[in-house]
């Protein structure tokens, strides 16, 4: 047999990073029977400024009313590309994070979406295993990132252990290694510390991440350990990361409970990011620059973000990019 022959088949399929091309982004409405009821008119204030800036740049897909709620994130098609033009759409379960929420609705939609006609391309049930967008991260180039805290949480896939999530992880999106984050979770966090409120892979191996420099502030350790994990982590070529810190809203509470604001759940769409703001110009301004800095030929839009927060998320929760063919 010649060595040609001997050489396995490429595998082409990959799972791109965010900065890459897309054709549209998707928003699941915010609607009446959803936990967005007693805020409707605010929150669907925000989600109109989201989708006017969305849809200046690019396809903006709705989903209307068949939902239990709106974090298309989590329950949205995760999207493979191959070198030939071909999408591939993961199907994965999503149980409102561990079984706290009822997600029976929201697990249908990719399936109705794909029946429907506006996906072209391949559909892979993957249902048999429980995956959220917003817990994981890709580079584009093989490495994924994400966090124990969220994928080894209760009610998800247990009993697998972490190597098997691992391979199951390799397997599905075609990464050649996972970078596992142990340390970080935002107070009122309901999704057991996805890395979108943490920690985010950027162009030219750079990772922002949120950074408290507030050792009376209840987060203040998680945050320094994760900081020190994320200094250890190195590329496929061995070099370090680069590190740029964003900074930690002052608290924000809503009926008492501190709620997850963070500068990390930023949304990056073709020539733009939409960040997060909570009405902080000091800080909002310098989190925009620290943004900026690692997208340096995209505008920077401030979006207030005090209603999404209200039910725990930000921009990226709510929102879920395809990838353009």
């Amino acid at each position: 047999m010649s060595p040609d022959m001997e050489r396995p088949v490429k595998d082409f399929w990959r799972l791109p990073a965010e900065w890459e091309p897309q054709w549209g982004v998707q928003l699941t409405w915010p609607h009446a029977r959803t936990d967005w009821a007693p805020m409707l008119n605010e929150i669907t204030a925000t989600y109109e400024e989201m989708a006017r800036e969305i849809r200046k740049r690019e396809e903006l897909l709705i989903v209307g009313e068949p939902s239990n709620d709106t974090w298309a994130r989590d329950h949205g098609f995760i999207t493979l590309v191959d070198d030939c033009g071909h999408a591939r759409y993961l199907d994965f379960c999503f149980n409102g994070w561990g079984e706290k929420f009822a997600a029976e609705l929201d697990n249908a939609i990719n399936r109705r979406l794909f029946d429907d006609g506006t996906f072209q391309g391949e559909y892979v049930d993957c249902l048999d295993f429980v995956l959220e967008g917003g817990s994981i991260e890709s580079d584009g180039k093989g490495t994924l990132f994400t966090t124990t805290g969220c994928l080894m949480a209760p009610h998800r896939n247990q009993p697998m252990t972490q190597a098997e999530i691992e391979q199951r992880l390799k397997r599905e999106l075609h990464v050649e290694r996972v970078l596992w984050i142990d340390h970080g979770n935002l107070t009122g966090d309901d999704t057991d510390g996805h890395i979108d409120t943490l920690v985010r892979i950027c162009p030219d191996d750079t990772l922002l991440y949120v950074g408290c420099d507030d050792p009376a502030d209840e987060q203040y350790e998680e945050l320094r350990l994760m900081e020190a994990q994320l200094s250890t982590f190195r590329t496929m070529d061995g070099k370090p990361y680069q590190l740029k810190k964003l900074p930690m809203p002052r608290p924000i509470y809503h009926d008492g409970e501190r709620l997850p604001a963070t500068y990390a759940n930023f949304l990056i769409i073709n020539d733009a990011v939409l960040c997060p703001t909570y009405a902080q110009p000091d800080l909002d301004e310098e989190a925009m620059r620290i943004i900026g800095e690692a997208f340096p030929h995209r505008e920077i839009i401030g979006i207030d973000c005090r209603s999404i927060i209200k039910q725990h998320g930000s921009l990226h929760c709510c929102t879920m990019q395809f990838p353009r063919i």
